[in-house]
């Protein structure tokens, strides 16, 4: 399947009638938006004996990553519309098990666990405060399964971030490369935000990303623990809770297909 989360966009296959397909050479060769399908991400949709289903998710280069938030919202919307007596799902990813709900009106809630916040869990590559790092502009550091950092910033429009990203991604405080964040305060409960992803670039949308930015925000009281945050491909909203971060958005299935093997 093509699906889509606010344009975020990915491969889905379903491993679960076929055994393993998915592997870092099909997906650096689907990611290709010329020569293959094109995505930010591919997941592979496998059975789990104590959750209703894992989920392990791979960048456009090929790499995995622990969390997809945007994905595990998509594919929960699709399991349970095609189970169809199903508005709650468990969800096992790399990260741990994560609850998802049909929240009504098209909308699917993830809540995608604790954030981690100390230095060796995001990780970093030494200890150190993660509230602001030691590099210019002073980010804040958030592990949401997979490494992410915050740049509060007063436009976010302005930064370049095809120029920016590469640069953190691969700063030398992360030993497992970082998503890149540069977000913009609007209000006590709204954020403005664009994203780098790891492995992948400038994408339109990521939840993972999104939960890292509120979580950050909160922390450094810049606004309350719930809060809509506007990416380039439309909305979520983000409720950081004693349970979790929660996050609530839209999802779409773009279209089915079948893999006949290499040609």
């Amino acid at each position: 399947m093509k699906m889509h989360g606010l344009g975020n966009d990915f491969v889905v296959i379903d491993e679960r009638a076929h055994g393993p397909v998915v592997s870092e050479t099909l997906a650096i060769a689907m990611a290709d938006r010329h020569k293959g399908i094109g995505f930010d991400q591919l997941v592979a949709v496998q059975d789990d004996v104590s959750a209703d289903l894992r989920l392990v998710f791979y960048n456009a280069d090929g790499s995995t990553a622990g969390a997809c938030g945007n994905a595990t919202r998509c594919i929960a919307g699709w399991e349970m519309a095609r189970r169809g007596d199903s508005a709650a799902l468990t969800i096992r990813t790399e990260r741990g098990v994560l609850g998802a709900v049909d929240a009504g009106a098209g909308l699917i809630e993830v809540n995608m666990g604790h954030p981690l916040l100390d230095w060796a869990d995001v990780p970093l590559a030494r200890e150190m405060d993660t509230l602001e790092l030691p590099v210019d502009g002073a980010p804040t550091a958030t592990g949401m399964g997979n490494p992410h950092c915050t740049f509060f910033v007063p436009d976010a429009e302005a930064v370049d971030l095809a120029s920016f990203g590469p640069g953190i991604e691969h700063h030398p405080l992360f030993p497992e490369r970082t998503n890149v964040q540069v977000a913009q305060i609007i209000g006590p409960d709204h954020i403005r935000m664009r994203v780098w992803e790891r492995g992948v670039g400038v994408t339109l949308a990521s939840g993972s990303s999104s939960c890292a930015t509120a979580v950050a925000a909160a922390r450094r009281g810049l606004t309350g623990r719930a809060v809509t945050i506007d990416l380039d491909g439309g909305q979520l909203k983000v409720d950081w809770q004693e349970t979790g971060v929660r996050m609530t958005g839209a999802w779409a299935h773009v279209f089915d297909g079948t893999w006949y093997g290499a040609r």
